[in-house]
């Protein structure tokens, strides 16, 4: 079975992008199902700004973003290797671990003014990734931008929910 197809003159190996894809949602996943109970009780109860989403687009938006996230993952691993290639996959992974640990950190630790700290960090370390990105692939860096967007809209939300409860 060919598990390759030439894209942009590159063959895709369906395999590792499949990999790619649901490693980086299995991730996301698991700290958006460890803080579900936090989410309908502690957060439930938070004030929130008018602007704030019901909690049923969260899902579908994360789950989303998360294989945009895992397709450029794939484009940027499996691209020959240069010094923005390796900057782009190790800043992939501590963006991954700090987006991660915010769930923890807002919804479990209920702690939303740290919260704000570490995603604006969250949101520098995106915007470096899809700099390192672009410097490889153009497309895995467009991918980012969706992601860069919500994570922004995130921060305005998370900085608005944590002054509205101080």
């Amino acid at each position: 079975m060919e598990t390759t197809v030439n894209f942009q003159n590159r063959k895709i190996n369906w395999i590792k992008l499949i990999m790619c894809v649901l490693g980086v949602i299995i991730i996301g996943s698991i700290s958006g199902l460890a803080n579900i109970g936090n989410i309908e009780t502690w957060y439930a109860g938070l004030e929130k700004p008018s602007f704030n989403p019901p909690n049923s687009i969260f899902a579908p938006v994360w789950t989303t973003l998360y294989g945009l996230m895992g397709v450029g993952l794939y484009l940027i691993w499996y691209a020959p290797q240069s010094k923005a290639r390796s900057q782009g996959v190790k800043v992939f992974f501590i963006q991954l671990s700090f987006n991660f640990c915010w769930s923890f950190i807002f919804f479990y630790f209920h702690q939303p003014g740290l919260a704000a700290i570490e995603i604006v960090l969250l949101w520098g370390l995106i915007v470096y990734m899809i700099n390192r990105f672009y410097q490889v692939s153009k497309v895995a860096a467009y991918l980012q931008v969706p992601y860069l967007l919500w994570v922004s809209f995130a921060t305005v939300l998370n900085i608005s929910i944590w002054w509205l409860n101080h």
